[in-house]
């Protein structure tokens, strides 16, 4: 039986690149997509979306897609950031006008979608918490229901990719990532540490793109590609931060994890602003001294790169790489 997902994302290169790979996958069910700002405003992740749905002829497509946050629980005006992943989070693609068929503006339509899967559904969240920590806010309960969240964010003692020590997803908004991380349980963190690892190379796009069925792989990942290079000349390819979140609901084989406290720093400007601190002290001696319990989160820390190749190029380009 394939994996339900209800995905959470700011729709970003790395984010559509997931949405094809679960399409490609008959392992994973996209059961609807809640999108917001992040990457791009939330009016051109939306734009990208209702675009995407209409080129590819897929049934994961056919699904709710919701509109999330606008603006992060810090209050600021979040910044775009089209150098890296285009106006529209698509690279150099453009979506033609389409009509919102089938769209729900509607946020509270999450509830439906949990109340009708809830222990077969689990949440991966790919973008800014924003929109997730809402739903822990008005629906604790519920939220409860879910068998899993999976989040894309952070970096424990491995450098940022916005400031030397923070992740873009928990620098976005570390009151939401905060307290998505106080309240939720069976949370899986896919940082830094592994999806810097998961590099897709020029040669495995090219590969992708002779034989496989999706031409629009290509010209984003090229356009990513270019500004990683920019950045730093001796990378090897695209990290693919998202599909990675994405493959760990089905492929958890592919990780080492620990489980371990973690902390956001809530401040407001500065290096240190979302940095993710991971308490490794020996909390339970501590509790033997009287201190209360600390509640942990799985951490993944080691990634099998040849299992991610292997099930990245099967399912990107339809041949079998095993």
């Amino acid at each position: 039986m394939a994996q339900k997902v209800l995905l959470f994302g700011d729709i970003g290169i790395d984010d559509i690149i997931a949405l094809i790979y679960a399409s490609l996958n008959d392992e994973i069910e996209i059961v609807g997509v809640v999108t917001g700002y992040g990457n791009v405003t939330r009016e051109n992740a939306l734009q990208a979306i209702y675009y995407l749905r209409d080129e590819l002829d897929y049934n994961e497509f056919n699904v709710p897609i919701i509109a999330g946050a606008e603006l992060p629980m810090t209050g600021e005006i979040p910044s775009p950031v089209p150098e890296i992943h285009g106006e529209y989070g698509m690279g150099p693609i453009m979506p033609h006008e389409t009509e919102p068929n089938g769209i729900s503006e509607n946020f509270f339509d999450i509830v439906d979608i949990i109340e009708e899967h809830q222990n077969d559904l689990v949440i991966v969240n790919i973008g800014r918490l924003t929109s997730l920590a809402t739903m822990y806010l008005l629906y604790p309960d519920l939220m409860g229901k879910v068998n899993g969240i999976y989040i894309m964010g952070g970096a424990f003692w491995v450098p940022g990719n916005i400031t030397a020590v923070s992740e873009a997803n928990f620098h976005g908004d570390p009151v939401a990532a905060q307290l998505v991380l106080t309240h939720a349980e069976n949370v899986t963190i896919i940082p830094l540490n592994v999806t810097e690892r998961a590099i897709v190379t020029p040669e495995m796009v090219d590969y992708i793109d002779e034989v496989g069925e999706v031409d629009m792989i290509k010209p984003m990942i090229d356009y990513y590609y270019d500004f990683y290079k920019t950045r730093n000349p001796n990378i090897q390819g695209s990290p693919m931060h998202d599909v990675l979140t994405l493959m760990a609901t089905n492929n958890e084989d592919m990780f080492t994890f620990r489980e371990l406290p973690v902390d956001i720093v809530q401040a407001r400007e500065g290096t240190e602003r979302g940095h993710s601190i991971a308490d490794i002290r020996p909390y339970e001696n501590m509790e033997e001294e009287g201190a209360t319990e600390l509640k942990t989160h799985r951490i993944a820390f080691e990634l099998d790169y040849p299992q991610f190749f292997m099930y990245f190029m099967t399912k990107m380009s339809g041949r079998r790489f095993y």
